[in-house]
């Protein structure tokens, strides 16, 4: 009997001490998937060379490892090496040549991730006036890495916008310093951009949502989101978002209007004066800037 006691205990003592080696192991592979993981953003510039260095900064401190910009400046325009050259000589930022083309926007979101979504677990497809706010996370791969993101195929965070602070003309503190004040949402406007998972098998057709039903969409909760149109009905404003710097000054704004726009083009109005009082608010100051402007013919009169 005490043979048979003392076999039945060394069995569960050897059961529980391979459950505990297996939970080991297990355990550390799970860190080291979490360690391994790897992020990268995709986005597109033109004339941004006042902000490129703060963007890349800011996704650098958030734990992106890779940056790829596609460069839609001018042929004859400015090139981010002159700027952000030794992030590019390190390998961190890597420029594509788009420049000279138009409505490249789409275009260039298929081809960062075609190119890379095998090498990535996560792709980021920002702008370059879009900060991304994790609340409580100080690196991404943190943020990413929770479970309750593990059935999550395209995970969409808000915009928050930030008001022109008032301020008319451009300076060179950071955009963090001059706009700390939130501006009012447009209306009907787009307001999530994604995260996308690598991995996956797919067309990007918005740059704004990926519009496969095939893909669960989640939200910075991991909750799953449904889409009405074009207005997001449960944004997560407080805790995961982008700061989206859409106006900066008046001056800024304007200059915004004639550079054109990546996504449609230099003949398409899309960036309006309407869309900036709806964020911020008018002022005499404001309005006699602009008329200077549309006497001298500097932007059309819309």
């Amino acid at each position: 009997m005490k043979n048979k006691f003392k076999k039945k205990v060394f069995t569960k003592y050897l059961l529980i001490s391979f459950l505990i080696l297996d939970f080991i192991i297990l355990s550390k592979n799970h860190f080291s998937k979490k360690k391994s993981m790897k992020v990268c953003l995709c986005t597109c510039g033109k004339k941004e060379n006042l902000y490129v260095k703060e963007f890349v900064e800011h996704y650098k401190k958030y734990g992106v490892d890779k940056i790829f910009i596609y460069d839609n400046n001018d042929l004859n325009g400015e090139y981010f090496e002159e700027t952000i050259s030794n992030y590019i000589m390190n390998d961190y930022v890597k420029i594509i040549n788009f420049r000279g083309q138009n409505k490249i926007q789409l275009k260039a979101m298929n081809d960062c991730y075609k190119k890379n979504f095998l090498k990535y677990d996560w792709l980021l497809f920002y702008d370059i006036d879009e900060f991304i706010f994790l609340k409580d996370f100080f690196n991404i791969k943190s943020f990413l890495n929770q479970t309750k993101f593990d059935d999550c195929k395209i995970i969409l965070l808000n915009w928050v916008l930030r008001s022109d602070n008032e301020l008319i003309y451009y300076d060179n503190r950071s955009l963090f310093t001059r706009f700390k004040k939130k501006g009012k949402k447009i209306k009907n406007a787009i307001d999530v951009k994604p995260i996308l998972r690598g991995s996956i098998i797919t067309t990007i057709n918005s740059a704004h949502q990926i519009n496969n039903n095939r893909l669960k969409k989640c939200d910075g909760f991991g909750r799953k989101k449904y889409f009405e149109g074009i207005n997001d009905k449960n944004p997560d404003y407080e805790f995961y978002y982008l700061d989206h710097f859409y106006s900066k000054s008046t001056e800024e704004f304007v200059n915004k209007i004639l550079r054109g726009s990546i996504a449609y083009g230099p003949n398409k109005r899309f960036y309006i004066l309407d869309n900036y009082f709806d964020i911020n608010e008018i002022t005499l100051e404001k309005i006699e800037y602009i008329k200077f402007l549309r006497f001298y013919k500097i932007i059309p009169n819309y």
